[in-house]
């Protein structure tokens, strides 16, 4: 039982080295390659600096590590496993009566850690990093900042209408104003404005136009606005008309935006506002779903590492175990990008879409395993 702890505590370490070391470079690597892209894509924007390309490409460091996390598991893995079975370290144990499994559960315990770590603690940096990294990009780099770029410059949203008689929905249009640059601050602002009040069974109930619409909290203020009721055609005198709302600024920036601008304990609130207000949060359920598979990935990942490099060098094949292993990676990153798609388009259920590659990948690990132990 000492010997099996020790051992255990020696693979880990070893393992937990050589991961920390793959995250490390990998995400140098690509970052180094969104780096290049910015600075290509801010050659034609004459206030894109070198200075604000690097706080663009620096903010999104959060994130890279946390997409290619599950691979520097495999990679470093691969790596720490080799290298112990080319030292005939892992076969001198086995020889003496230690089993794979248990010299195998600290370095899994080490990947569900780092799973862990990532969807707690670097989930909600990433995310806010990002989110600003976008807003950055939006407003430097791209031809079109944000919401104007939506439906020919005219924003459509969609709020529940629950506060008043009778209840249903309320569809409100218009194109957000950009303050001057020299004048006071007033909120998220909306120019042009039509709102359709609609009943819970889509009848029409009322049209409203309005010049300028104004966010407050908890409300939105139609100013000047002129109401049509749907059973008549006049037009009631220009007023000021408040429409109740639970939109602030943030959540209508958010729901346009990437579901990776959203943090773990972010997302099943937002996910609820935004099946209220009827949008659809299949992205962002898909999104919750795929983190929560994250340390599971992981362990399937660092398993999948043992499988194909525990092989004893003297049996030959090494190099084409290795590379089958980093080529087994790849095709469940292939197949994650494949069952998200159907996920997103609605052909396959969330939770099948964001749990199959890591089902996937902890079957073939453990079959390898099951293989290489016993068969």
């Amino acid at each position: 039982m000492t010997l099996a702890a020790t051992l255990s505590r020696y693979v880990a370490r070893r393992f937990a080295g050589a991961v920390v070391a793959m995250l490390a470079s990998l995400t140098l690597l690509v970052s180094l390659f969104d780096f290049i892209e910015l600075l290509r894509r801010a050659a034609t924007r004459q206030d894109a600096g070198f200075a604000l390309v690097a706080q663009i490409a620096g903010l999104r460091i959060p994130f890279v590590m946390l997409q290619i996390l599950p691979f520097a598991i495999l990679l470093g893995g691969i790596l720490a496993f080799w290298r112990l079975t080319r030292s005939s370290e892992l076969v001198v144990a086995r020889a003496a009566g230690v089993s794979a499994w248990g010299f195998l559960s600290a370095p899994v315990l080490v990947a569900l850690m780092a799973g862990g770590v990532g969807i707690l603690a670097i989930s909600p940096l990433s995310s806010a990093m990002l989110a600003k990294a976008e807003r950055l990009d939006y407003a430097y780099l791209r031809a079109t900042a944000g919401l104007t770029a939506l439906a020919g410059g005219r924003l459509w949203l969609r709020q529940a209408d629950r506060d008043l008689e009778p209840m249903g929905v309320a569809i409100l249009s218009g194109r957000p104003v950009v303050p001057e640059r020299n004048a006071a601050p007033a909120g998220f602002t909306l120019g042009d404005v039509s709102v359709w009040r609609l009943s819970a069974d889509d009848r029409p109930l009322a049209r409203i136009e309005a010049p300028r619409a104004r966010l407050l909290p908890g409300r939105w203020v139609l100013e000047d606005a002129v109401s049509f009721a749907a059973d008549r055609g006049e037009a009631t005198p220009p007023r000021s008309i408040t429409l109740p709302t639970e939109l602030t600024p943030g959540r209508i920036e958010t729901s346009f935006a990437s579901p990776d601008t959203l943090s773990l304990w972010a997302l099943p609130g937002f996910i609820e506002v935004l099946e209220e207000a009827g949008f659809s949060a299949v992205r962002h359920r898909l999104h919750f779903q795929t983190l929560l598979a994250l340390p599971v990935l992981a362990a399937a990942m660092a398993l999948l590492a043992a499988g194909f490099s525990m092989r004893s060098s003297r049996r030959g094949g090494v190099a084409r175990m290795v590379g089958a292993g980093v080529a087994a990676g790849f095709a469940l990153f292939v197949l994650d990008k494949i069952t998200g798609e159907f996920g997103e388009a609605g052909t396959l259920p969330v939770m099948l879409a964001a749990w199959a590659p890591t089902v996937a990948g902890l079957l073939l690990a453990l079959s390898l395993l099951l293989h290489m132990e016993d068969g």
